[in-house]
């Protein structure tokens, strides 16, 4: 028991403070986590003590689904993981495959992989942005960027004949030739796309507003986020100048000329000048894709990994069997294991592939950026007000499908 006024005077206060104190889910339903994704937070008043990620809401068990699958026909469960850049895990897939089987991808079908990754890129930055302005209340941005991922889920659709899940890189190359006209419909995009990059720097980038609610928000040290295994923008904003495209060259980048942008402020607002700096260069890539684009086949000459043009073919008949036996029972990949890593919007994406000499991967293992950047949110959310935790949760540009696998 207390002794003295003095000690019951400083015993009352401490247990008014602990009472003062309030626990508050924010989610899996609410809008500005982006996802099914409960964030419990502590709060004392309306500052954060405490918040706690709580994922799992989400999990579909793709990566034991892949066990059940031929190596070609896992290629549609890739682009359910993160569905806002199916085409980047396409290509990680197919990438880490095409090792295992040692085959050579035709510099036609490479370049057409980069332009179509880059152009993933430019839809997935735009639907963060977007979302990210929603969420602080910028409505007019939102309405712009939806307006020029119209356009690039048309030139998907034109390509694959599908807006979102594509499977359009697969292993071996491409899953259909080039549609005709590919190269007008993209070059039209392209050329106005830059313009649409300064409109959206005209609402955002000097607004005071804007700048309020962005800058020193959602600082971690840079120790911190190295230790979490945190990647992609939100490293680089911390001025750590890593892209697996520089560093893993892969399916011909090294001979494209771009930029790493980066910046030191490690905050909110630095994170979004990072992502527009990177839908910029990305343009640039796919600019020179086009104007590059080497001739060619669109898929390797591998007759036991990929169908063969049916005019190589003898009969329909022949075709037709040939096509089912490819479908159904698949190819067998010599046993070993690879891990290919590639550069997504949200950072780095890597497949780990097992093979046991069969015709269905032995274990295939996603090392997703979305749950090394999300285990963040405990450290960037402490200390700040509960509208701040919404403006670094949005910072983030996570994807729940790619945390719960």
């Amino acid at each position: 028991m207390p002794s003295t006024l003095a000690d019951r005077e400083e015993q009352t206060v401490s247990a008014e403070k602990q009472t003062r104190r309030m626990t508050l889910n924010m989610g899996p339903q609410h809008p500005s986590t982006h996802g099914v994704l409960r964030l419990e937070i502590e709060l004392d008043g309306e500052t954060v003590v405490k918040a706690t990620p709580e994922i799992g809401y989400l999990h579909t068990g793709i990566e034991k689904e892949f066990e059940v699958k031929t190596y070609q026909q896992a290629v549609p469960l890739t682009d359910r993981i993160d569905y806002l850049a199916p085409l980047s895990n396409n290509f990680a897939y197919s990438l880490a495959v095409e090792k295992l089987l040692g085959i050579e991808i035709p510099p036609h079908a490479q370049w057409q992989r980069v332009m179509l990754v880059e152009l993933t890129r430019l839809n997935s930055h735009l639907v963060w942005l977007g979302t990210h302005a929603l969420d602080i209340g910028a409505m007019t941005v939102f309405l712009y960027c939806m307006r020029e991922r119209e356009d690039i889920l048309r030139i998907f659709e034109m390509y694959s004949g599908q807006r979102m899940m594509t499977s359009y890189i697969r292993i071996g190359g491409l899953a259909l030739a080039p549609p005709r006209g590919w190269q007008d419909r993209v070059r039209k995009f392209i050329d106005a796309f830059p313009s649409k990059i300064d409109e959206y720097e005209d609402l955002l980038t000097n607004n005071r507003i804007w700048i309020g609610r962005t800058k020193g928000v959602g600082t971690v040290p840079v120790e911190d986020l190295l230790d979490l295994g945190v990647t992609g923008p939100m490293i680089r904003a911390a001025g750590i100048k890593w892209d697996a495209r520089k560093e893993n060259p892969h399916s011909s980048y090294e001979h494209f000329d771009f930029e790493i942008p980066t910046r030191t402020e490690n905050d909110v607002y630095a994170r979004y000048l990072v992502r527009v700096e990177e839908m910029r260069q990305s343009a640039r890539i796919v600019k020179q894709a086009l104007d590059g684009m080497p001739s060619g086949p669109w898929q390797a000459d591998a007759p036991h990994v990929v169908l063969p043009e049916r005019e190589k073919m003898k009969t329909q008949m022949e075709s037709l069997i040939y096509h089912f036996k490819i479908v159904t029972e698949g190819f067998r990949v010599p046993e070993g294991e690879v891990y290919q890593v590639v550069e997504s919007p949200r950072g780095e994406l890597a497949y780990y592939v097992v093979s046991d000499g069969t015709s269905k991967p032995y274990r295939v293992h996603v090392h997703g950026p979305s749950f090394g950047n999300l285990q963040a949110i405990g450290e960037m959310a402490k200390g700040t007000m509960i509208s701040d935790v919404i403006a670094s949760m949005g910072s983030m540009d996570f994807v729940l499908g790619d945390t719960d696998r």
